[in-house]
């Protein structure tokens, strides 16, 4: 019984630690007075509501806790990424509706309202790539995604249903309960948690609970305005040329 008990104050331990937070901080989590520190070294037995907090917050399985289940985690709920509206045109077909940046802002708000969704521009594109899935618009906004996007670009991205086939090679729009992010994501291993990836290095991972993600669509394409030659590279025809010339030159000191 002792070794059982043992078990408990350490995968208690284990759990706040993880989470990267102070006894004190941790029992202001879980609703406990003062801190955790009386239940870590053995002294207090996990009181039931906590331990339902530890459920509740976490996703901590109470058998994982108390030594009598390998699995850590459970998942009382499934987490549901895919479009809560779809709007269709005259023949019936998925339209892609428009997400400005402006629109973005409003987004998550009304993320289950159909009539702030069809007051939003659509259209359809009449090409395969588009077709037997639902397809939507949102326009770039900032530069956390650079070079890849460029602030003002707008992308298509095909709506996600499956948690499980995310991979971390594509880039998505995460719709979270406050935000809509462009990002790539990285899953945590055993955990609910994911990172949400910036190419531009300026810009640190989002951490954010998944159970806090409303929907995610996958990029697949983008349309740019911005088509102007960039002056900063070197095509190749005016390489070819510099070398040309640069070997002129040698052959002239040579002679």
């Amino acid at each position: 019984m002792l070794m059982a008990i043992d078990e408990e104050f350490r995968r208690f331990k284990q759990i706040r630690e993880e989470l990267n937070l102070t006894q004190a901080a941790f029992a202001e989590e879980l609703g406990i007075s003062a801190t955790t520190a009386d239940i870590e070294r053995g002294r207090t037995r996990i009181p039931g509501q906590v331990v339902k907090e530890l459920l509740k917050k976490y996703h901590i399985n109470p058998l994982w806790l108390f030594g009598d289940s390998s699995q850590k985690y459970l998942y009382t709920d499934r987490v549901f990424v895919n479009p809560k509206v779809v709007t269709v045109d005259q023949a019936g077909n998925d339209n892609i509706v428009l997400v400005s940046a402006k629109a973005a802002a409003g987004y998550p708000n009304n993320i289950g309202d159909a009539q702030w969704f069809e007051a939003l521009p659509a259209f359809t594109i009449p090409l395969p790539e588009y077709r037997n899935a639902t397809f939507r618009g949102f326009q770039v906004d900032g530069d956390s995604m650079t070079p890849a996007l460029q602030s003002g670009e707008w992308i298509w991205a095909r709506a996600v249903d499956d948690w499980d086939a995310l991979s971390d090679k594509h880039m998505y729009v995460i719709v979270t309960i406050d935000s809509v992010l462009v990002k790539k994501i990285r899953k945590e291993k055993d955990s609910l948690f994911v990172n949400l990836v910036s190419l531009n290095p300026d810009y640190a991972p989002i951490r954010v609970d998944r159970n806090e993600i409303r929907e995610i669509w996958q990029v697949n394409s983008k349309l740019s305005f911005n088509l102007e030659d960039d002056k900063t590279e070197i095509s190749l025809q005016g390489l070819y040329q510099e070398m040309r010339e640069l070997r002129q030159e040698v052959k002239k000191l040579a002679k």
